[in-house]
C-alpha cells in the first residue's frame, strides 16, 4: 500500500486549490487541448469574487473510457437502426437477407417481396383456419360396446277408437251428419250399414251443438285439379280459409276428426283401468325371456285415434340375443265398436321406445297386419352430443324454457308438443284435445270457442313451416338412444294349424273363436327381441380443439417462416420498440415546439444566473464550454440523446 509523502496533497484537494488560485487571480482559463472534461466542469463552476469547490466523480476505468454508460432500457436512435438490428438478429428465415445484401438492391427487393408474400399467404390460411374453428365442426366417432342392455319399452294399441258411452249419442249425430255430406258429394248411402254405425238408439239424447256450417265441399283449383275440404273462419268471419286435400279419403277423415275432437272435449277423459279392451281381451298371451308376463309389466292408457294402448315396461335386462329371449305376444286385432270414419286401418300399432319416454305413435309407430306373425329385431344406438358451442342440445331439459306437459323424461317430441300446446293456449285461449293441458286451461270446442279451428290450423301450419319458436326452444337431448328395427312377416296361423290354435285361444277365453268367420283377421302375433347385445355409440368429437388449433397454427408458421413461438415474441418486441420510438420522437418534437415559443427566451435567461453574473470576458468562455454548468461533455450529450424525453 503506497503512502503519500508529507508534502503530497490529495488530488481532490489539489483540484480545489487550483480553482481557488484561478479565482484569486481574477480569471478562469480553459483547459489545455487534450484535457479532460472533468477539469472543464470543475473550472466552469468558479465564479468571480469567491472560490467554488465542486464535487468531482471518480474517473472511468481505462476500458470504459469513450463508451456511453449502459442504461436499464436502451432504445434505438432511428427506425433504420431498429429494423437493421431486427433483421440481423431475428430467427425468422429470410429476414437477414434484407440487410446482408444491402449493396444489391435487386436481391433486397426480391427478398422483401418474398417475405411480404409469405406473410400474406400465412394470414390468409390462418384466417381460413380461424373461420373453420369458429364454426365448431364436429366429427362422429362410432364405437362398439358389448354388455347387458335393458330391454326397451313396447307400446301396443288395438287401433280401435271405441265410442265412449257418455258420447255415443253425440257420435251418432255426427255419423248422420257425415252420411249426409258423403252422400251429397259421392252419392253413397250408408243406409245398408246403418245398424253398424248407429248401434244404440236407446240412450238418452242430451242437447248437443253440432256446427253444421262446417261441411265438406268440393273445391275447384286452377289447372282443373279438384280438391275436397272444409271452410274455417275466425270469430268475426272476416278471415276464412279452406282446409283442402287432394285425397278425398284424407279430407273425410280430417273433417270427421275435427268434429270428433269437439265432442270429446266436452266429455271427461277416457281411462283404461285394466288391460281389458272393450269387446274382449286384447292380450291373449305374453312371454318374456321364456317366462310368462305379469300384469304389473303393463301400463294402460287411451289414445283418441288408436284406442286402447298397453305399454310393456319390464325392467329386466336382456341376457342373450335371439327370439327366444325377447317378448312374444298374441294379440286381438278386432274391430268391435269401430269408428270407420275416424280410423280406416285394421291391425295393431306398435312403438318401441326408451323407458320413461312418452310414446308418440302417430310420429314413430309402425303397424302390424292381422293374421300375420311379425318378427322385429332391435339394434340399439346411443348418440352423445357435445353441447355448448358445438351442438344445440340439453342434458335432461336443463336450460329449456318450455314446461313439459308429460310426466316423463325429456324428449324432443315431448318438448315440441308441450311448446305447441302452450302457444295454442296463449293464442287460441284453449288447448288441443290430443295433448295434455297446462294448468288452468281447457280443451277447445266450438261450443265454447267457435273460432278455435281457424286458430289451430293456422298455428299448426306455422309449426310445419318452422315459423313458430318451438324448434329453437326445444333442443335435442345430449344423450339419446335410438332403435333400429328390422322386421319380417309371415302368415299366422297357417291353414293347417289354424283350427287347433284358434280352438285353444277360444277355449282359453271361454268362447269358440274357431267358429267365427274371418277369425284370422282378428288375431296377430308379435315377436320383439335384440338381434345382438352389441350396441353402437356415436360420439361427437370437435375437429379443432384449442390444442389442435395451436398445432395447426404452428404448422402454418413453420411452413412459411421456419420458426417457433419465440420468433413471434421477437415480432412482438419489434412492434413494442417501434411504438416506444414513435412516442419518444413525438415527445421530443413537442419539447422542441415549446422551446420555439416567445416565452422560451425568458426562461432560458433565468436558467443561466451564474453566467449572467460573470464578467463579459468570462461569459464567452463559459458558453464555449457548453452551458452554465459546463458539465455537458461529448459522452454525456450522446447518452442524453437516448433518454426518455
Amino acid at each position: 500500500m503506497a503512502v503519500r509523502g508529507a508534502g503530497e496533497t490529495h488530488p481532490r484537494f489539489r483540484f480545489r486549490a487550483t480553482i481557488a488560485e484561478a479565482t484569486h487571480h481574477g480569471r478562469m482559463e480553459a483547459p489545455a487541448e487534450g484535457g479532460s472534461s472533468f477539469q472543464v466542469g470543475a473550472t466552469a463552476h468558479a465564479t468571480s469574487g469567491s472560490p467554488v469547490f465542486c464535487e468531482a466523480q471518480r474517473p472511468l476505468p481505462p476500458l470504459l473510457e469513450g463508451r456511453p454508460r449502459e442504461r436499464l432500457v436502451e432504445l434505438h436512435t432511428s427506425f433504420r437502426e431498429l429494423f437493421t438490428f431486427f433483421c440481423a438478429n431475428a430467427t425468422i428465415h429470410g429476414a437477414i437477407r434484407l440487410v446482408c445484401s444491402s449493396q444489391n438492391g435487386l436481391k433486397t427487393a426480391s427478398w422483401g417481396l418474398l417475405l411480404v408474400g409469405a406473410l400474406g399467404v400465412f394470414y390468409w390460411q390462418f384466417g381460413l383456419l380461424l373461420a373453420r374453428y369458429w364454426r365448431y365442426p364436429v366429427i362422429m366417432t362410432v364405437s362398439v360396446h358389448s354388455e347387458l342392455r335393458l330391454f326397451p319399452a313396447v307400446t301396443l294399441c288395438d287401433m280401435n277408437p271405441h265410442r265412449p258411452r257418455s258420447a255415443r249419442y253425440h257420435l251418432q249425430v255426427l255419423d248422420e251428419f257425415a252420411r249426409e255430406n258423403i252422400h251429397s258429394l259421392y252419392k253413397f248411402n250408408f243406409s245398408e250399414n246403418r245398424d253398424v254405425l248407429f248401434a244404440d238408439d236407446r240412450l238418452p239424447q242430451p242437447a248437443f251443438y253440432l256446427d253444421r256450417g262446417i261441411r265438406l265441399e268440393r273445391l275447384s283449383q286452377p289447372g282443373g285439379q279438384n280438391k275436397v275440404g272444409f271452410r274455417l273462419c275466425n270469430s268475426t268471419g272476416g278471415d276464412c280459409f279452406y282446409r283442402a286435400f287432394s285425397s278425398a279419403v284424407t279430407a273425410v277423415r280430417q273433417w270427421y276428426r275435427f268434429h270428433y275432437v269437439n265432442i270429446l272435449a266436452l266429455m271427461p277423459p277416457a281411462r283404461e283401468d285394466s288391460h281389458h279392451s272393450h269387446g274382449g281381451h286384447f292380450v291373449f298371451s305374453c312371454r318374456f325371456d321364456g317366462q310368462d308376463c305379469q300384469a304389473w309389466h303393463f301400463q294402460t292408457s287411451h289414445h283418441p285415434s288408436y284406442g286402447s294402448c298397453y305399454t310393456f315396461s319390464g325392467v329386466s335386462a336382456a341376457q342373450h340375443p335371439g327370439i327366444t329371449h325377447g317378448i312374444s305376444l298374441v294379440l286381438r286385432a278386432g274391430q268391435q265398436d269401430h269408428l270407420p270414419l275416424l280410423s280406416t286401418e285394421a291391425g295393431i300399432k306398435v312403438m318401441i321406445h326408451g323407458h320413461d319416454h312418452t310414446p308418440f305413435l302417430e310420429h314413430q309407430g309402425f303397424s302390424i297386419r292381422p293374421g300375420t306373425e311379425t318378427t322385429v329385431g332391435i339394434r340399439e344406438d346411443e348418440v352423445h352430443r357435445l353441447g355448448g358451442p358445438y351442438s344445440h342440445c340439453t342434458k335432461g331439459a336443463e336450460g329449456v324454457d318450455v314446461q313439459l306437459l308429460y310426466n316423463a323424461s325429456y324428449t324432443l317430441q315431448a318438448c315440441l308438443v308441450s311448446c305447441f300446446q302452450q302457444l295454442m293456449v296463449e293464442t287460441c285461449s284453449c288447448g288441443y284435445y290430443f295433448y295434455p293441458l297446462p294448468s288452468g286451461a281447457e280443451y277447445c270446442s266450438y261450443a265454447r270457442h267457435p273460432a278455435w279451428g281457424h286458430c289451430f290450423y293456422r298455428l299448426y301450419r306455422d309449426l310445419g313451416t318452422h315459423r313458430l319458436p318451438c324448434t329453437s326452444r326445444c333442443p335435442r337431448p345430449c344423450r339419446e338412444s335410438s332403435y333400429k328395427l328390422s322386421a319380417g312377416t309371415s302368415r299366422w296361423p297357417s291353414s293347417k294349424s289354424a283350427d287347433w290354435i284358434l280352438a285353444v285361444l277360444g277355449k282359453r277365453r271361454h268362447r269358440s273363436l274357431s267358429q267365427s268367420p274371418g277369425l284370422r283377421s282378428n288375431v296377430a302375433k308379435v315377436n320383439i327381441f335384440y338381434q345382438e347385445l352389441n350396441y353402437h355409440t356415436v360420439d361427437e368429437t370437435p375437429v379443432y380443439s384449442v390444442p389442435q388449433l395451436l398445432s395447426a397454427t404452428g404448422s402454418l408458421w413453420s411452413l412459411w417462416f421456419g420458426s417457433s413461438v419465440l420468433s413471434v415474441l421477437e415480432l412482438l418486441e419489434l412492434l413494442l420498440d417501434a411504438i416506444a420510438l414513435t412516442l419518444l420522437r413525438g415527445c421530443r418534437w413537442l419539447r422542441g415546439a415549446r422551446g420555439s415559443q416567445p416565452g422560451a427566451a425568458t426562461v432560458a435567461s433565468h436558467a443561466k444566473p451564474e453566467a449572467n453574473q460573470l464578467p463579459a470576458d468570462h461569459r464567452d468562455d463559459i458558453n464555449h464550454l457548453g452551458g452554465p454548468a459546463g458539465l455537458i461533455s461529448h459522452d454525456a450529450s450522446r447518452s442524453s440523446g437516448r433518454s426518455l424525453c
